[in-house]
């Protein structure tokens, strides 16, 4: 029979408490020792949980800077005391129509925090395909100022639009992996929640990556924040016949078995761990899923670093 360590753990102490118990009532312990004689060997181990959380590296593929003024720094706190080597951060685009002077002035924040701590961040920039001379000359000022690729593109066009195709050739060529935010709400019975005055009508949703995805197969795409409350099952299932698309691992949800059921459908080397900000609940999902020591290694580090290597951008 299978069982997983949380499980096993529960059903253990259980078990113990059974026996304890009768023990207690007979006046003898389980092995037919008499209580006040029985003295155990050891008793419960204390578990290090720190300690496991410092035995990975981590590169935090999703993670956002902010105009307050403790920003990056509290950002770079939160990821030291969890052992996260790098945070790759970028100023989401959240302002419509997102003009070329915006998302420069964005692109800004990002360039000013890598300078500031080049061991710790990682830029990714972003930009709005409407604008596409101005986007693809950001894609050039952006990478010569150190910059990996995109950060979370946002919801002024969606992924799969005609408008993001010269962008997306221009990533591709440059081997850059291309992370855009995604959206997915079925509602009950499987009914499309409807995007209107409550969603962008521009958010990209699960259908869209697939259809870019296929249009681009050599193209690398990251599809953000399956931890953001969707429907991760969906989502999951909808992706696994495309190679070129990864889910990344961020968002503040942190339901039963979704990290144990993305690895069952994509495959341990299609995850990328994210926190989206949500720092704790981000690493913790990682360490609570069943999960080998590798595939914890892969998906914490490797999955992410090794496509940032195509591009000549790898983490040592």
């Amino acid at each position: 029979m299978n069982i997983d360590r949380r499980k096993f753990v529960t059903r253990g102490a259980a078990g113990m408490a059974g026996m304890l118990i009768g023990g207690s009532l007979t006046g003898k312990s389980a092995a037919g020792i008499p209580a006040a004689a029985a003295t155990p060997a050891s008793g419960p181990q204390p578990y290090d949980l720190m300690k496991e959380v410092m035995q990975y590296r981590k590169i935090d593929t999703h993670a956002h800077i902010y105009w307050t003024d403790d920003s990056p720094e509290t950002q770079l706190d939160y990821g030291r005391r969890l052992g996260i080597d790098r945070q790759v951060i970028s100023r989401y685009l959240d302002v419509m129509p997102g003009t070329p002077d915006q998302f420069r002035k964005f692109n800004d924040l990002t360039i000013k925090a890598i300078k500031k701590y080049p061991d710790h961040l990682i830029g990714g920039f972003v930009l709005n395909p409407v604008y596409k001379q101005e986007s693809l000359d950001e894609i050039k000022r952006c990478t010569d100022a150190g910059m990996v690729g995109p950060g979370e593109l946002y919801y002024q066009v969606k992924i799969n639009d005609p408008r993001y195709y010269p962008v997306i050739e221009k990533l591709i060529d440059l081997k850059m992996i291309i992370h855009s935010h995604g959206e997915c709400q079925l509602g009950v019975g499987g009914y499309r929640m409807k995007y209107n005055g409550h969603k962008q009508p521009n958010t990209s949703i699960p259908e869209d990556f697939v259809a870019i995805a296929r249009r681009y197969p050599e193209g690398i795409f990251q599809y953000a924040h399956i931890g953001m409350g969707g429907d991760w099952e969906y989502e999951c299932k909808l992706f696994r016949d495309c190679p070129n698309i990864y889910v990344d691992t961020s968002g503040s949800n942190n339901a039963e078995n979704m990290i144990d059921f993305a690895v069952e459908h994509l495959g341990e080397d299609r995850l990328f761990f994210a926190s989206d900000n949500s720092y704790y609940q981000g690493v913790g999902k990682i360490l609570a899923a069943n999960l080998t020591e590798r595939q914890k290694q892969k998906i914490f580090f490797d999955n992410y670093n090794n496509l940032l290597k195509k591009g000549g951008r790898g983490v040592d």
